[in-house]
């Protein structure tokens, strides 16, 4: 059955500062912030955390229905996707618009800045999650403020679980919309950072929040693995070696595809979070969110 995807779909230009930033920038300066980073390489990546997230999906033999917006430039990405065999009747064209972009400046610990123009994305609140009886269940991963509102109240009328992804999408909401995003969801993901300011705008411990309705909460440690929390309790799942540190991006997305194949199989979390580390491991050797490589051996038996 397969997975339904809402998110962004976006144009990545990603730049390396051989450097690093906190080398560049003067704490005691930092009022009157003013700083230009040379940057020798640049490429241009397909990117959006759909469009991540359905591609690992691809990859795994999953199937995959996107609801997202692209501007005027998105035609190709699109066919991109149905190249892969993703759903995407549910994407739709806002011809006024550029599709969403992101310009990602990453430096030699990995550390990011990144600056992002919403573009097309903005209007995906316009576009209904679609009435499908073989849906097993959802993401609502980053996207317009509206369209993650709206997405999540229509999955949770559609009787569809779904995992609430806030991502660099939580500063958008207030304590109590997300909240209500908590409520709604069967499973919230985060990384560290995010979990830290999910718990002071809800005011509700990680604890307190796994031992209400939810079936797991998953916090992502980039190279040091995951924690779950199952029912109030923690577990650790240790990560996974990368061979070789290039690129961080999607890296995330990669990890959410994971769960989402898992948890459609009826795996337990734990095993779903194993087979996240493995594709985070496996994504960061190789530039961009769309370019790595699977394999079935990355999936445990």
């Amino acid at each position: 059955m397969p997975a339904l995807i809402c998110g962004s779909l976006a144009f990545d230009t990603i730049a390396t500062f051989p450097g690093r930033f906190g080398q560049q920038i003067l704490p005691d300066q930092i009022h009157i912030l003013n700083v230009s980073f040379l940057v020798p390489t640049l490429r241009r990546e397909f990117g959006g955390c759909a469009g991540n997230i359905a591609y690992n999906l691809a990859a795994l033999g999953a199937e995959a229905v996107v609801v997202a917006a692209v501007g005027s430039d998105g035609i190709g990405y699109v066919e991109r996707l149905r190249s892969w065999g993703v759903a995407t009747e549910s994407v739709r064209a806002i011809d006024d618009a550029f599709t969403a972009q992101a310009f990602i400046m990453t430096d030699l610990d990995n550390n990011q800045i990144t600056a992002f123009h919403p573009g097309a994305m903005q209007s995906a609140h316009e576009i209904d999650v679609p009435s499908r009886a073989d849906l097993a269940l959802a993401i609502v991963a980053p996207d317009g403020r509206e369209a993650m509102l709206r997405h999540a109240a229509q999955l949770v009328a559609a009787g569809v679980p779904f995992i609430f992804d806030p991502g660099q999408g939580l500063p958008m909401f207030d304590g109590a919309e997300l909240r209500r995003f908590v409520e709604q969801a069967s499973w919230v993901a985060v990384n560290d950072y995010e979990a830290e300011m999910l718990t002071e705008r809800t005011g509700l411990t990680l604890e307190a929040m796994s031992r209400s309705h939810l079936r797991g909460i998953v916090v992502t440690l980039g190279a040091e693995g995951c924690e779950l929390w199952l029912d109030g309790e923690r577990v650790r799942v240790p990560g996974m070696t990368a061979q070789n540190v290039v690129d961080p991006t999607g890296c995330g997305d990669a990890f959410r595809a994971a769960l989402l194949y898992g948890l459609e199989r009826g795996w337990p979390l734990e095993r779903c979070a194993v087979l996240g580390n493995r594709l985070g491991a496996l994504k960061i050797a190789s530039r961009g969110g769309q370019n790595h490589v699977l394999d079935r051996t990355v999936v445990p038996t």
